[in-house]
């Protein structure tokens, strides 16, 4: 893979890296997704905290569209032994907001919902798909399928999105 002309600052430290930068790669060259989707994004991820501890990394991006892709922990599971609902949730919700925001409009969630359809483990590694399904000039509509490494959906998830005349 080849390094971005940006640093997402986000990868855990358990991960192997091509530098002592903990920095999260993307699956294509610089540019390769329009300079202004990598800016976006890169932008909203400078100080995401909840991302970088949640240790997403991006798999696909492009206008409309992204894949994220994160590792279950320990910390991450519940009185159940399952992973807390929240975790599968943000992770969705993270897609959405990279996916909605790649146009560099600064776009808010206001409404999502999730259905849970198999637990998720310790260890599990989530991969999320955004994909927008509808945009106007002010509301956007996306769904985010939520799958674990077997490729078995865990969750489905859709989210609407506030379209503001900001630029981001």
């Amino acid at each position: 893979m080849l390094p971005v002309h940006f640093l997402f600052q986000w990868q855990t430290k358990e991960e192997n890296f091509m530098n002592k930068q903990e920095t999260a790669r993307l699956p294509q060259a610089p540019g390769a997704y329009g300079r202004r989707t990598e800016k976006s994004v890169a932008k909203m991820l400078k100080n995401d905290e909840f991302s970088r501890w949640l240790g997403i990394k991006v798999k696909k991006l492009k206008t409309g569209y992204c894949v994220l892709q994160m590792k279950v922990r320990k910390e991450m599971m519940n009185g159940f032994n399952i992973s807390h609902g929240g975790i599968t949730f943000s992770l969705a919700d993270s897609a959405l907001a990279f996916a909605s925001n790649s146009y560099g409009r600064i776009a808010v969630a206001i409404e999502n919902n999730i259905a849970f359809i198999s637990p998720v483990k310790e260890k599990d590694i989530l991969t999320a798909e955004a994909k927008e399904q509808s945009r106007n000039n002010h509301l956007g509509f996306y769904s985010v399928v939520i799958k674990n490494q077997k490729n078995k959906k865990v969750a489905v998830f859709r989210g609407t999105v506030y379209i503001t005349d900001r630029e981001l």
